[in-house]
């Protein structure tokens, strides 16, 4: 069988994805064009032996709108010759789009690809893309009359089904501060993060190098005192068994950024004279109950052990995207998960989670991970909107 290998994946440090933000100045366009080029350039290959560009992207309205893909492999001055798309799996999309250029590879049907993502959240705002309208219709509204909930309310009712307290969501995501910031002040994120010049907010131009998402003096002291961001009496109502600990403290913030990793066939990385880091191990994608949402990651990672033949202990590293805290510490909890591999250099309520891109900025961490401390498999998964996941195993090469 063809092994589909990862030559390299980078990533734009994080940008608050609100007016104001480091990356806020700058269209979504240019910030996966960038990526783009950059990928290119560091590895020295010819943009025109690319097959395709396959890019994730949730937010696909406005300056994201009209395959944000294509548009970006133009503006990077790509051949025109090279073809690209875009999907939406959510928060997974770029997860999505790695998945679907390894298996291309594996296939045949790709010599070359990347896979990559983009999101833009202060410009194209989370929501903008239903323009008000039911994106349900009555089939949805049928089957869950009492209807569907937004991602917080799913977040309260995983810490309330797990009885993860305010105290334990709070820990866990001022730990992940302390990790990315100990990651930040080691320089192990150097490898991964591809300087953007920017214009700041005083019209200056600069380079942002640094995720602008962490916060190293966040405590769960300090977390402690913000207020429930999802309480209302409507769901109080129907859900007397939420505790109301979700906040702004323990929810990833909104966030801009790309990334992207560059992907092929072995055959063709020696032909090239280029030296894989990892490669592709195992696929798998689940679904689960659309009002608790979140949980997926659980019957996702069920699924992919299962058919790679490997345990939870054989994994030296996970990356469980950290939507909300209860996510990651659900899924631990399932699997009796070692919490010193979870996230280890912190994930994203710390590093940031622009949806389209958060897929390939794991894999960028989880590759600079397992080189870092030599370990050899490393499993990524995320939950996605509707109750979907995707779960990757990768072996470092």
């Amino acid at each position: 069988m063809t092994n589909a290998v990862i030559v390299d994946v980078v990533r734009l440090a994080s940008g608050k994805g609100k007016p104001g933000g480091a990356l806020s100045g700058t269209h979504p366009v240019e910030l996966l064009a960038h990526v783009l080029r950059s990928i290119v350039e560091r590895n020295g290959i010819d943009p025109a032996q690319v097959d395709d560009v396959i890019g994730g992207c949730v937010g696909q309205a406005g300056e994201q709108a009209l395959n944000i893909s294509r548009t970006a492999v133009l503006s990077a001055g790509f051949p025109d010759s090279v073809p690209a798309t875009t999907v939406d799996r959510q928060c997974g999309s770029s997860q999505q789009a790695a998945h679907f250029a390894a298996q291309g590879v594996i296939a045949g049907a790709y010599d070359i690809v990347i896979a990559c993502g983009v999101e833009s959240m202060s410009r194209v705002p989370m929501g903008t893309t239903t323009i008000g309208q039911d994106a349900s219709g009555p089939g949805i509204a049928a089957r869950y009359p009492e209807g569907l909930v937004n991602q917080g309310i799913s977040a309260e009712l995983i810490a309330a089904k797990w009885k993860f307290d305010r105290d334990t969501l709070d820990a866990f995501s001022a730990q992940s501060h302390q990790r990315a910031a100990d990651a930040l002040s080691k320089g192990l994120f150097d490898k991964e993060i591809v300087p953007i010049s920017v214009t700041n907010a005083a019209g200056e131009t600069v380079t942002h190098t640094a995720d602008e998402t962490v916060r190293a003096s966040t405590t769960a002291e300090g977390l402690s005192g913000l207020k429930s961001s999802f309480y209302s009496e409507k769901y109080a109502a129907r859900f007397p068994e939420a505790q109301w600990h979700i906040t702004p403290g323990n929810s990833s913030p909104l966030t801009d950024g790309a990334s992207a990793a560059l992907i092929m066939s072995e055959e063709m990385a020696s032909k090239l004279g280029l030296t894989p880091r990892a490669r592709f191990h195992s696929f798998a994608v689940a679904g689960d109950d659309p009002v608790f949402m979140l949980t997926a990651p659980i019957p996702a990672t069920k699924k992919i052990l299962a058919k790679s033949g490997l345990s939870i202990d054989d994994i030296d590293a996970y990356e469980v995207n950290e939507a909300f805290a209860p996510v990651p510490l659900a899924w631990a909890h399932e699997f009796g998960a070692d919490p010193a591999k979870l996230n280890p250099w912190g994930g994203a309520i710390a590093l940031g989670h622009a949806l389209g891109s958060s897929g390939t900025r794991l894999l960028s961490t989880l590759v600079n991970n397992l080189e870092a401390t030599g370990g050899r498999y490393g499993l990524q998964t995320m939950c996605e909107g509707a109750g979907m996941a995707n779960a990757t195993i990768i072996e470092r090469i």
